[in-house]
């Protein structure tokens, strides 16, 4: 139970810190951590399809992974869509 407890407290630590972070960025730097968030998704998309995978994990791991694919692959969708957006705003401009 210990280690439960352990790993939520990591995870609700790593939720507000990430917001605190997130919301402190300057709008001018959007673009380019858009595109560091779609490096994290895609090795999380990798990472998650192999634990889903796995012939001798748990149910709950390969429900779990399911999960962490369909959100991952949406985020990386996402975010090529926003930063597609912004560029296309770009050369807009230019022209």
């Amino acid at each position: 139970m210990s280690d439960l407890v352990m790993l939520l407290t990591v995870f609700v630590l790593a939720i507000f810190v990430g917001f605190e972070i997130i919301t402190k960025v300057p709008p001018t730097l959007h673009t380019p951590l858009m595109s560091g968030s779609n490096a994290i998704s895609g090795i999380t998309v990798i990472g998650a399809l192999i634990l889903a995978g796995a012939i001798d994990s748990p149910e709950v791991s390969k429900v779990l992974a399911t999960v962490a694919v369909a959100f991952a692959a949406v985020n990386v969708v996402g975010g090529f869509l926003v930063t597609n957006r912004m560029l296309k705003m770009f050369s807009a401009r230019k022209k």
